[in-house]
């Protein structure tokens, strides 16, 4: 497992950050394929980026 994901993810969800925004950042971070277009939110595609650039700071502008 990857501690640096993980780590990542509790500390955003503790955050209370957008779910949307988690997804997109899981599957940046993983490199997974983005999301069918009509499913992308402002914040699954923020999330998206910051992921797959590994960005951990990013996340503050999507706590709700």
């Amino acid at each position: 497992m990857n501690q640096e994901y993980y780590d990542q993810v509790v500390k955003m969800e503790q955050a209370g950050v957008d779910p949307e925004y988690i997804q997109g950042w899981q599957g940046g971070y993983l490199v997974n394929p983005e999301r069918e277009e009509q499913r992308v939110t402002e914040a699954y595609e923020a999330g998206y980026e910051d992921g797959k650039a590994h960005n951990m700071d990013g996340y503050s502008n999507w706590v709700k």
